[in-house]
């Protein structure tokens, strides 16, 4: 037996998806490597998908992904680790004493097995982990759960953990969504006739075989036009998925088919957020704000402007610790 135990704490892991160390090929290429091997993420068998992975989209997606992480990349890095590092710092603010916060990435670094034994080492013997992802998707909620086991299986004395549940539908979600969407469209320097909520796309597969993926999302819509309807009565709202991969069927309607159609059909100015993300990133910033103007400007649109995430601004940062504290009832004293 040891000596001395360390004192006993609570800690806070937040958790999101990943980046490449750098806007380089080489540090895309590990990244993707990584994550396009989860079997969560690509469900085709590997004896099927590694040589395409491996012969074919390691050699020429990189490059593509490394312009594209150089157009929104920082001084601190990438938007999305930023980010996350903010919101850590900020919840551990809001939290003071009660609890130790840390973050970490699914993908790349810092990776969760050496965040957790980091906290494990501090003395955190109960720890809640924190997968940002409003909606439950298996290729990123339960991906977090299996690396977490991943990590727990490398650990001889383990922490005690609970995991924050998905959030799509809860009423500070929805509140902090609506008060930040509403801030910003006032901020603009024109008035959108379309508010376009973008989710991150996923095969429609998953949705067949079971993921509630699709349906969350669709409720978030859905609670959040119900707010902001009394807040912003002109305004459209409309509901698509972003970032397809592949031949295969995705969740419908995508994102650039609906920015074009709606410049065909004579809308002229739109607003876009992304409510599926915790934190801008190269999807939001680049995909959407660079690429996705490029699209409806040249089919006619003439003013489009994508909303910021929530990312550590008030509203979002209320929210968070207003879930974190409910997940920490017993561990850590109400205030």
């Amino acid at each position: 037996m040891p000596d001395r135990f360390p004192a006993s704490r609570v800690g806070v892991l937040l958790v999101n998806l990943g980046t490449p160390d750098a806007p380089t090929p080489a540090a895309v290429r590990r990244y993707l490597a990584e994550f396009l091997s989860d079997r969560r993420v690509v469900e085709i068998p590997p004896i099927a998908w590694k040589p395409i992975l491996h012969g074919v989209i390691l050699r020429t997606r990189p490059a593509k992904s490394a312009h594209a992480y150089s157009q929104v990349w920082t001084p601190e890095g990438s938007p999305l680790a930023a980010i996350t590092a903010a919101q850590a710092r900020a919840l551990q603010a809001a939290l003071g004493d009660a609890a130790r916060v840390d973050w970490a990435m699914r993908y790349g670094n810092p990776a969760i097995p050496v965040r957790l034994q980091a906290m494990k080492d501090a003395g955190c013997d109960r720890v809640l982990v924190a997968p940002l992802y409003p909606q439950y998707c298996a290729a990123t909620t339960a991906s977090v759960m299996d690396k977490l086991g991943e990590a727990l299986g490398a650990m001889r004395w383990q922490p005690a953990l609970r995991t924050l549940p998905p959030y799509y539908d809860d009423p500070a979600y929805i509140a902090a969504l609506e008060a930040d969407v509403v801030a910003q469209v006032a901020a603009l320097d024109f008035t959108p006739e379309l508010l376009l909520l973008s989710y991150h796309g996923m095969p429609e597969r998953t949705r067949q075989l079971g993921d509630p993926y699709h349906d969350h999302c669709r409720e978030t819509s859905r609670l959040l036009a119900e707010r902001l309807a009394a807040r912003l009565p002109r305004l459209r709202i409309e509901t698509s998925f972003q970032s397809r991969f592949g031949r295969a069927k995705w969740l419908e309607p995508a994102t650039e088919t609906v920015l074009a159609a709606e410049a065909k059909a004579g809308t002229r100015r739109i607003a876009v957020l992304a409510p599926g993300f915790s934190a801008d990133c190269v999807e939001t910033l680049e995909e959407l704000a660079i690429r996705g103007r490029e699209v409806f400007v040249e089919a006619g649109g003439e003013r489009l402007a994508v909303l910021a995430c929530l990312n550590d601004r008030a509203p979002g940062m209320a929210m968070l610790e207003t879930l974190v504290r409910r997940e920490l009832s017993g561990w850590v004293a109400a205030i």
